[in-house]
């Protein structure tokens, strides 16, 4: 009963609402059962409002109830130790590592992109107009039009198009159609798989520079090309270098949204190494990945924290606090606290997977990086 007085007589938990059958998997319940027994679901049978729908929207996303409390608490304060409780057979105060990772890892960039996209950078930009009515506006050294696309040399030169010598683009266009024409498949065919993948992309990249063909079809039919798939996609991606180049900001806002589930993919790789390195323990290796998991979520979290409070200062100066000093820290003590090593053993093991962390994260993000330009 004084349960039930804590509970908003709107509230989807409150006794009038609950029913004598659940709604999920029809298990006889009492009038005084808030959840089944069974399947666990809410014995309420309210039609969802929006407040309803919005609430169920974000405890579906953070398990926003008290294991967000005790995981926020023990994550942050009990470095090691959230992991030692949950593996031990403590599981239900806390959220799903899983899940919980790849929620506040979202939520950090979706907050970030907000703060970039609506607080105003400290870098000047500076509208200009032309006498043609050409409006461009200058974001540091560089140069863009409206549409946020960078304004190369080449477009500053075709602006000015009177200093050009028609002579001399007459000349540069005949060498480079006759460059163009002198690659083909047959010559292709006899170079090493890597040279002819790369001949072909500066082929293409030059052939849409040249003549801003956009379907692939009509510029492999033009230089003489079979209509592969694999020519098809390879001249479709020509322009991935320049549109990064011309609008790098949008493609790191690109990369940066993959970069939790880049991790999460990383995650059971670099779990080889503790399954390895800690062979002698009980744990089994979802063990050590779920450890793992706990230390990107810590980071991902700090990082939040300090989000508003580096806006206000003006610089980054707690985010490099946490990544350059307390992150190493934490990951220290919770190897400590998680494996029970001694700290001698625990340094040396420290310093070990850090290393692999490091230059095996760097081969990844290369791998990383590659495959989401092809995408791009």
């Amino acid at each position: 009963m004084s349960t039930n007085k804590l509970v908003k007589s709107n509230s989807r938990k409150a006794t009038k609402y609950r029913g004598v059958e659940c709604l999920n998997c029809g298990q006889p319940l009492d009038l005084s059962d808030v959840y089944c027994p069974y399947c666990s679901q809410l014995n309420s049978t309210k039609q969802l409002s929006f407040k309803d729908f919005f609430g169920e929207f974000i405890n579906s996303i953070v398990s926003y109830d008290s294991r967000l409390r005790y995981t926020v608490k023990d994550l942050l304060f009990r470095p090691g130790t959230i992991t030692y409780n949950y593996v031990t057979g403590r599981r239900l105060r806390y959220a799903n590592p899983f899940r919980f990772f790849l929620s506040v890892s979202i939520i950090y960039f979706i907050l970030n992109g907000l703060i970039s996209t609506f607080i105003p950078s400290e870098t000047p930009v500076n509208f200009n107009k032309s006498n043609d009515s050409v409006v461009t506006y200058s974001y540091g050294e560089d140069t863009y039009d409206l549409e946020g696309q960078k304004i190369t040399e080449d477009a500053n030169k075709a602006i000015s198009a009177d200093s050009i010598d028609p002579a001399s683009v007459a000349v540069e266009n005949d060498t480079t159609e006759k460059e163009l024409d002198y690659i083909s498949e047959k010559d292709l065919d006899t170079l090493s798989a890597g040279e002819r993948i790369t001949r072909r992309i500066i082929l293409y990249n030059d052939f849409y520079k040249k003549h801003e063909v956009n379907d692939a079809s009509t510029a492999l039919k033009s230089l003489n090309h079979e209509n592969t798939w694999f020519n098809r996609w390879l001249y479709q991606k020509t322009d991935v270098i320049d549109r990064i180049k011309n609008n790098p900001i949008k493609f790191a806002n690109y990369l940066a949204a993959k970069i939790p589930f880049f991790l999460f993919f990383f995650t059971p790789f670099f779990a080889l190494f503790f399954w390895l390195l800690y062979s002698r323990k009980r744990y089994s290796y979802i063990e050590h990945m779920i450890f793992i998991f706990h230390i990107f979520s810590f980071l991902f979290l700090a990082m939040l924290l300090c989000l508003l409070p580096d806006l206000l200062i003006g610089e980054d100066v707690l985010m490099g606090i946490t990544l350059m000093l307390i992150g190493p820290f934490y990951f220290y003590k919770a190897l400590r606290n998680f494996y029970k090593q001694g700290r001698f053993v625990t340094l040396i093991k420290f310093v070990f997977l850090n290393i692999i962390f490091w230059c095996s994260a760097s081969i990844a993000a290369i791998l990383f990086f590659a495959i989401t330009a092809a995408v791009y």
